[in-house]
């Protein structure tokens, strides 16, 4: 058994929590000028959907590459919300029954200046993993200057502290 379906669910529960603080924002406080790497909420979220959705592609050898970039942003927390839902359960559906030889195998991602560059499984799950917190973290510095209470995002694995509404995300399959 490998911990990645569980590193997705617990993806999918925080991009939820998160959402469901953002739920109160109308458009014009999603879109304002916010503290950050990026300018404002909008951008921040905007940002975690597209690229989980081109390494979500990569994984699945789709073969959309840098293409899921041309999209438009979205300004609408439910609109979004949704989108990065479906992108979660993708990616929990992905991990679910990842053998030791799935996570060696390579796939190609297409970089600028490298349009077929090949990554191992196992590395880009935990590369994508690793840029959600991180954004996620900036959302939440976000997040307050809105006068909102960012919620927790790290009690999800054990036992003792596990959130209640990461309970469901434990006992799906």
């Amino acid at each position: 058994m490998t911990p990645y379906r569980e590193m997705a669910l617990n993806n999918a529960w925080s991009n939820a929590t998160l959402y469901a603080a953002l739920s109160g924002l109308d458009t014009a406080a999603f879109t304002a000028p916010r503290p950050g790497f990026f300018a404002s909420l909008t951008e921040t979220m905007n940002h975690i959907y597209a690229v989980d959705l081109y390494y979500i592609d990569a994984l699945e050898e789709a073969g959309l590459g840098r293409s899921v970039y041309n999209r438009a942003r979205v300004d609408d927390v439910p609109t979004l919300a949704a989108l990065q839902a479906e992108a979660d359960l993708r990616l929990a559906r992905f991990c679910t029954g990842l053998s030791e030889t799935d996570l060696t195998r390579t796939v190609t991602t297409a970089r600028g200046d490298a349009p077929g560059a090949a990554e191992r499984v196992e590395w880009l799950l935990l590369h994508l993993f690793q840029h959600q917190v991180h954004h996620r973290g900036q959302a939440h510095v976000q997040l307050s200057h809105a006068g909102i209470a960012p919620p927790q995002l790290d009690e999800f694995f054990l036992d003792y502290d596990r959130a209640p509404t990461a309970h469901p995300y434990w006992t799906e399959t």
